[in-house]
Order: structure tokens, then C-alpha cells, then sequence
């Protein structure tokens, strides 16, 4: 995932990415004509907005920082080849696997795509309103997904169908959130103070809301608990996912974004040094800290074949052994930000190209 934008700042300069041809709900031919002849001028207000200081990255010292990475273990990424790669759009960002499916969200435009696992085929593609900035989640026959935007909002898209069923003004927190789904809910963050949203799917309204440390922002349910990274305090706080208590809040590395769980544990990419957390799901103590050393904005990390897989710009990939803890395996080069395994495969976005590829785990794990 890209390096986040406050919220703030998204609402306000949102009119002003539109007329460079990002935002998705701009379709009108006569609205596109009339703003490109008013692109000098929206040009250099957004220059003057940035030089202001108005425009900032959430992470923008750190976007840019050095991923030495693991010397040792590293290899070009150019050195792997997809056995599949699929163009979905501008940008391509947030991969979810399903029972049948793999689905992936995109700009230009803006919309998620269905992609056959047999085939490895686009064949449904859900036009959305917004950019899909926080995650993608599956739960009760629907893929529920956050927008940004003008008018930030949730998304529910009919799995069968695989057509939009239900809108809510439910927002994200911002860009580079998440949500997910527990056996009875969907949990989302909608603000910057920690409000942890619990939406009945029954009514597509929230049931419950919880405070949890301010500046968290992506959550995954795992064996009745919901796990939330804090971003801002470097906790990895858990939720009962039944009645929704704080049971703790654990201290972690240091920016904690993204997270996966397997192996029995919890396991936070760290953005503050690069570093990855091991969390043990039923002490709830840290039980070890991974040099991975890509520290910075953006990025991904999941769970697989007995292995941890992170990506981030400028190192797609890296292979993890989650029985010693050790980075086997790192491929540098261009590409990379999201990713998931599912269906014996990595899947993994080049973000900026707007590609999702396809790399067989047994390939990859023998590398």
C-alpha cells in the first residue's frame, strides 16, 4: 500500500487530484473537459498547498527511507517469474483471498476486480465511487470496502452478484487503514482518536463503538479476537471479539501497521525500523523481534505455507521461516506494496503499474 495521506488532507485537496485523472468518480466527458482547462490553475494551488505544508504524507519523513534490507539473503526480484500477471488498472492495491476468488482493488479507474484462480482472469469487475484506500475484507457473503474521497463511505459488494448491495457513511480513519470481519461483525477504525467501529451486517449500521488507543488503525480477527496495530503508540491492542472489551494493549515495534496472523501468533510489519513483531496469540507477549530492515511507508505482510511474506517499494518481497524466525529468502528491485498467498501462490501488486502477479509458493520457497 502507498504511503498514507491524513484525512484531513484527502477531503481537502480531492477536488484538486481529480483533475489529474486519479480520483474515479469524475466521468462526465463535459466535467473532464472543464477541468483540464483549468489544470494550470489547480496545478499550482496544489504546489502552493504543498509548499504551505498543507499536503503531507502521514509518514512523509519516513516514505523515503533506505531498506538495506538483509545483505546476505538478497536477490533480484527480476530473478523470480509470475506464472501469471494481470493488468487491473492504474494502480493496483489491497489483494483478498476468498474461497473461490482473488480479488483486488484499482484506480483509473476506480474499482475492484474478481479474479478466477483457475483462469487467472478478470471476470467480474465492481465499479466504486472512491479509491478503496483501507483494505478489503470477506464476510457474510460480501466483500466490504472502505472508500476515500469526497464522501469517504463502506461499500458492501454481493460475492454472488458481485454487485454493490449496500452503501453506509461509515468512513476509514484515512488511507492505509484496514477492516475485517469476526464470526458475527465487521470492524473497522473511523477516526484518528481510536473509535473502533463493530457493524451489524444484518442492518449494515454500527452496533457497537469502542476506544481503543488513538492512531490505530488496521485491525484482523483471529480465534475470537480483534487485533489492532497503533500506529501512533506502537501497541498491538486486542479486542474481545464477543463483547467487545479491551482485554490489552501490547507494546511492539516501533509504527506498527500491518498485520497477519498463523503459527499461533500475531505478526506486526513495523514502519518505524523495518522490523517485524512476533506476537504469541494466547500470552499476548512479544516473543520476537525480526530484522527485516525495511523501514518506511506503505507496504504489506501476510501468511502462508509456514512463512511470513512482506512487501514494500523497492524489496517486493520477503520470505520469512516462521519456526525459526529467521529471513530465509529477500528479492530486491522495482514492483511490490500488497500482497496475500492463497491458492498454493503469492500474489503480489506492482502498485504503480497497476499489475497483480502471481508467483507459485513452491517456486518461490525453492528459489
Amino acid at each position: 500500500m502507498p504511503p498514507p495521506l491524513d484525512l484531513d488532507t484527502v477531503s481537502l485537496v480531492y477536488p484538486l487530484v481529480a483533475a489529474f485523472g486519479v480520483v474515479c468518480s469524475v466521468r462526465n466527458p463535459a466535467q473532464m473537459i472543464a477541468i483540464r482547462s483549468d489544470l494550470g490553475l489547480l496545478k499550482l494551488l496544489f504546489l502552493l498547498l504543498v509548499a504551505s505544508g498543507t499536503v503531507a504524507a502521514q509518514s512523509a519523513p519516513e516514505s523515503n527511507l533506505p531498506k538495506p534490507g538483509v545483505k546476505e539473503v538478497q536477490t533480484p526480484f527480476a530473478s523470480l517469474k509470475p506464472s501469471a500477471t494481470i493488468k487491473v488498472g492504474g494502480t493496483a492495491n489491497w489483494v483478498l483471498i476468498t474461497d473461490d476468488a482473488v480479488w483486488v482493488a484499482s484506480t483509473k479507474s476506480c474499482a475492484v476486480h474478481r479474479i478466477d484462480p483457475a483462469t487467472n482472469r478478470i471476470v467480474a469487475t465492481v465499479p466504486v465511487s472512491g479509491d478503496a484506500c483501507s483494505g478489503l475484507a470477506s464476510g457474510f457473503g460480501s466483500i466490504w470496502v472502505p472508500l476515500c474521497g469526497k464522501k469517504p463511505e463502506l461499500v458492501r459488494i454481493d460475492e454472488a452478484k458481485n454487485t454493490i448491495i449496500a452503501t453506509t457513511p461509515i468512513p476509514p480513519a484515512g488511507p492505509e487503514g484496514g477492516i475485517t470481519a469476526s464470526d458475527d461483525s465487521v470492524w473497522i477504525i473511523t477516526d484518528k482518536n481510536g473509535t473502533l467501529n463493530r457493524i451489524d451486517p444484518s442492518t449494515n449500521s454500527a452496533r457497537q463503538k469502542i476506544s481503543i488507543p488513538p492512531g490505530s488503525y488496521n485491525p484482523i480477527f483471529s480465534k475470537g479476537i480483534v487485533w489492532i496495530t497503533g500506529a501512533e503508540s506502537s501497541v498491538l491492542t486486542a479486542v474481545d471479539a464477543i463483547t467487545g472489551k479491551v482485554l490489552e494493549s501490547v507494546p511492539v515495534g516501533p509504527k506498527p501497521r500491518f498485520l497477519t496472523s498463523g503459527g499461533g501468533s500475531v505478526w506486526t510489519l513495523n514502519q518505524g525500523d523495518g522490523t517485524v513483531s512476533r506476537i504469541d496469540e494466547t500470552s499476548r507477549k512479544v516473543i520476537a523481534t525480526i530484522q527485516v530492515g525495511i523501514p518506511g511507508a506503505g507496504g504489506d505482510i501476510g501468511y502462508g505455507a509456514d512463512s511470513v511474506w512482506a512487501s514494500v517499494f523497492d524489496v517486493p518481497l520477503t520470505l520469512i521461516d516462521a519456526t525459526t524466525n529467521k529471513v530465509v529468502r529477500q528479492w530486491v528491485g522495482k514492483g511490490g506494496d500488497s500482497l496475500r498467498y492463497g491458492f498454493g501462490s503469492i500474489w503480489i501488486t506492482d502498485y504503480k503499474k497497476g499489475l497483480l502477479s502471481r508467483f507459485p509458493a513452491e517456486e518461490v520457497l525453492n528459489h
